[in-house]
């Protein structure tokens, strides 16, 4: 590649190059070489750019490059449409953070309990990232005060305007301080977001770029099939090679029935909708993303700002009820210059030439009897997940399970995969090999001078 794609080439310091660096940033997105020049000058900017594209970090270097350490006010707001996205968003804002002393990073959004958050914000806080309803909720309640902001992002804002958070959008812009620096970022540009964008943006200006998921890069099959043939068609599809499918279904009745059926074959799947509790939704998308079970089952909640790495095929258990949705679902597979699959099961032709209509494009509709049979439908997976009774709350650093797996234990660094430190609680993704080791050595082992329960996932 050439040099001129390098973030040394931005006006940012050593310290935050060395941290980029450490994080893998090497090289810009074509969001990022070209929104980052604009964003470092503090202009506002309109980003148009899919998921997956690298947006976050352009924000993410946007909001420090405004930001003073030293002040300990809320500074920046970063509003997204879902909890995962505020989760996703607020995790990858705190390693960008990491070469800037004691940033604090706060994440707002329902479904979890309100009186912790309102506790946290009453000891301030640099950057807040959350769902615009609780947000709001905060400020009618005066929890947190907005003088101090100057920098405010827009995240999938086509989405959050989608689920009807326009209104509550508004509001909280009435919160804050008119010379700040905005930057919208949206997939899609209807004329709700060019309305919105006039209302809330000064001189803004628009870069734009393709989606990162090239069509030679995902492989999109069409299979017609009747609709009590699927789960067997899907059994069919798999590859022991494959580590990662996500299944989109287009109701939790849905998913939940096939989640019975695949278990009827030994095939444990994962299960992801807005029926579940927030913990459980966190714990299934740690698993699924450490590579603890190779098969999500989920409704659209899963299928916009969720960055899951590796994805080998993308199955539509139904063909989406909003075609722009499709290219949402797609877009998990083929991701950082991989190739992937997609594969969408056909069960209404009206539907089927309603996404042609729609993307002006003559797909290739296969039938069911060219999936070959085969005996074996397990997938591979390589690591299973130990869950710790200890948290960030109880002083639980990356460092210390890693320390404790190694040094404590024996096991090479290769044997363990992610870790992931939640309040509460903690996940490590292990190798099976090395599993039942990691949970007797950590069970009879004191990390941080203490005990601490260790379940298996």
């Amino acid at each position: 590649m050439d040099n001129k794609n390098k973030f040394s080439i931005l006006n940012i310091d050593d310290k935050n190059l060395q941290n980029l660096s450490t994080l893998g940033y090497t090289y810009m997105t074509p969001i990022q070489e070209k929104s980052l020049p604009i964003i470092l000058e503090k202009q506002d900017v309109i980003g148009k750019a899919k998921t997956g594209s690298g947006k976050t970090v352009s924000f993410g270097l946007g909001i420090l490059n405004n930001l003073d350490s030293t002040n300990f006010r809320i500074q920046s707001l970063v509003l997204c449409p879902t909890r995962e996205l505020a989760t996703q968003v607020a995790n990858t804002l705190k390693n960008l953070a990491r070469y800037k002393h004691n940033i604090k990073i706060l994440t707002l959004t329902g479904g979890v309990p309100y009186k912790p958050q309102v506790h946290s914000l009453s000891h301030q806080a640099h950057i807040i990232v959350g769902t615009p309803g609780r947000i709001l909720k905060h400020l009618t309640e005066d929890n947190f005060s907005c003088e101090s902001i100057n920098t405010l992002v827009l995240d999938e804002a086509d989405r959050m305007l989608d689920m009807g958070f326009t209104e509550d959008i508004n509001l909280i812009i009435d919160y804050l301080p008119k010379k700040r620096q905005t930057m919208l970022f949206s997939a899609t540009y209807p004329e709700t977001i060019e309305e919105l964008s006039k209302t809330i943006l000064q001189n803004p200006i628009t870069v734009e770029v393709e989606s990162t998921h090239t069509s030679s890069s995902i492989t999109q099959k069409f299979y017609e099939v009747n609709t009590h043939q699927k789960t067997s068609l899907i059994l069919k599809l798999f590859q022991p090679t494959q580590k990662s499918v996500i299944i989109f279904c287009n109701t939790k009745i849905q998913c939940d029935e096939l989640a019975d059926s695949l278990e009827q074959y030994d095939i444990e799947p994962l299960v992801l909708h807005s029926d579940l509790e927030q913990k459980y939704r966190d714990e299934t998308l740690i698993m699924f993303s450490n590579k603890s079970y190779p098969v999500l089952i989920a409704t659209d909640v899963a299928s916009r700002g969720l960055d899951i790495e590796d994805v080998d095929m993308v199955i539509n258990y139904d063909l989406p009820n909003d075609f722009e949705v499709y290219t949402h679902r797609i877009g998990r597979t083929a991701r950082a210059g991989k190739d992937g699959i997609a594969v969408s099961l056909v069960d209404d032709l009206g539907r089927f030439e309603d996404l042609e209509e729609y993307f002006d494009t003559k797909f290739e509709l296969l039938v069911s009897d060219d999936i070959k049979d085969k005996d074996d439908v397990r997938l591979g997976y390589d690591y299973s997940t130990l869950y710790i009774n200890g948290g960030k709350r109880h002083k639980l650093r990356a460092g210390d399970i890693l320390g404790a797996l190694t040094a404590g234990i024996g096991l090479h660094k290769d044997d363990i995969g992610r870790i992931d430190i939640l309040p509460t609680c903690s996940y490590v993704a292990i190798k099976n090999s090395s599993y039942q080791k990691a949970f007797d050595g950590l069970n009879s082992n004191k990390m941080k001078n203490r005990y601490f329960k260790i379940y298996k996932r």
